[in-house]
C-alpha cells in the first residue's frame, strides 16, 4: 500500500518554477511564468489537499501563457520515481507491453490496401526497432498503405525517423530540433538502411489522424505530409511540437518542460499550437474506410 505524503504545494511550486527557468526552450516565456506562479501561489490559488487538484490548476496556469501543451504538471496515481524521466518511461513501458509493442493492428483489406495501427505511442527505439520492424516489413507488400495514427499520443523522435526510412526511398532530412537558447541543433534523417523490407517512397500512402493524435505522432504525419510523401485524411491534431524532459517533483507529481523546438526542413516552421492540418479533413471515425477508397481510385489509375 502506498504511503500518501501530505500536500505542500509551495515547494511543488518553488522546484517547478525552478525547473522552467532552468530548462524552458523559451526563457522569455518562463520569465512571465515565473511571476504568474509566485502570484498565484501567494494568492493561496494552490492550497488544496490533493495532488490531482494541484496538477490541474497548476498545468493550466503553465499553459496559460503561450498554450504550450508540453508543458505540464503531471500527476501519477502510482508513486513518480525520483529519476529523471522514469516517471514517463514506467508509463510507456506497461503500454508497450499491452499494444504489441506500438503496433497493435496489421490488416489487408480488399484490393491490396494495408492497414497499420501505430498506438497508443512510438515507444523508445531500444524497445520497439523490433516490432516496429516486423510490422513495417509485414506491409511492405501492400499495393497501398495506411498508417493509422488516430490513437497515438506521441513518444520518441528516434521511432518516427524509423518508421519514415520504411516509407521512403533515399536518406531524407525529416526535422531539426533547436534547443534553448541556439546552443546546437540536432538534425533528424531518415535511415541509410533499415532490417526487413522497406514499403518504399512510390506506392500511395495515407495517414489517419484525429483530435487525440500528439507530439511525435504528429511529427511522422507532418513529416510525411511536408515531403508530399502521404495524404492525410481526419482530423486537425493536437499541436505540440515541443519535445520535453520531466522532472519528480513531488511523489505523485512529475513536471515536463519541454527543451526545445522542432522546425521542419520543408516548411520552415512547425505544427505548435496549430497542429498538422488534414489534407482531406474528414470526422476521425470516418477517415479509415474513406481513406481505403482513396487508395482503391488511385491504385485503378
Amino acid at each position: 500500500m502506498t504511503t500518501q505524503t501530505k500536500l505542500q504545494p509551495a515547494p511543488v511550486i518553488g522546484e517547478t518554477i525552478r525547473l522552467v527557468n532552468e530548462h524552458y526552450a523559451f526563457p522569455e516565456i518562463a520569465e512571465q511564468l515565473d511571476h504568474l506562479l509566485k502570484e498565484r501561489l501567494a494568492a493561496g490559488a494552490y492550497d488544496v489537499e490533493e495532488a490531482e487538484e494541484l496538477a490541474r490548476l497548476v498545468t493550466a496556469d503553465l499553459q496559460s501563457v503561450n498554450g504550450d501543451r508540453h508543458l505540464r504538471l503531471k500527476h501519477h496515481a502510482g508513486q513518480v520515481p525520483p529519476k529523471k524521466g522514469a516517471a514517463n518511461l514506467e508509463a510507456m513501458r506497461r503500454d508497450f507491453d499491452t499494444s504489441l509493442g506500438g503496433a497493435p493492428r496489421v490488416e489487408l483489406l480488399e484490393g491490396g490496401v494495408a492497414v497499420l495501427e501505430l498506438a497508443p505511442m512510438l515507444f523508445p527505439m531500444e524497445w520497439s526497432a523490433e516490432p516496429l520492424s516486423a510490422a513495417l516489413t509485414l506491409v511492405s507488400r501492400a499495393q497501398a498503405l495506411i498508417v493509422d495514427l488516430r490513437a497515438n499520443l506521441g513518444g520518441d523522435p528516434d521511432a518516427v525517423a524509423f518508421v519514415c526510412s520504411y516509407l521512403l526511398d533515399e536518406r531524407t532530412h525529416l526535422n531539426s530540433m533547436y534547443w534553448r537558447n541556439g546552443e546546437r541543433t540536432e538534425q533528424s534523417w531518415s535511415l541509410p538502411y533499415v532490417p526487413g523490407a522497406r514499403f518504399g517512397g512510390s506506392k500511395p500512402l495515407y495517414v489517419l489522424t484525429s483530435g487525440s493524435t500528439f507530439s511525435a505522432a504528429e511529427e511522422l504525419a507532418y513529416n510525411l505530409q511536408q515531403l508530399g510523401r502521404a495524404v492525410v485524411v481526419g482530423e486537425s491534431t493536437r499541436g505540440g511540437a515541443h519535445p520535453c524532459d520531466g522532472w519528480t517533483v513531488h511523489p505523485h507529481l512529475e513536471a515536463t518542460v519541454p527543451v526545445g523546438r522542432a522546425v521542419n526542413p520543408v516548411s520552415g516552421t512547425n505544427w505548435e499550437g496549430v497542429g498538422v492540418q488534414p489534407d482531406v479533413p474528414l470526422d476521425a471515425a470516418e477517415s479509415l474506410a474513406h481513406a481505403h477508397g482513396l487508395a482503391l481510385a488511385r491504385l485503378a489509375d
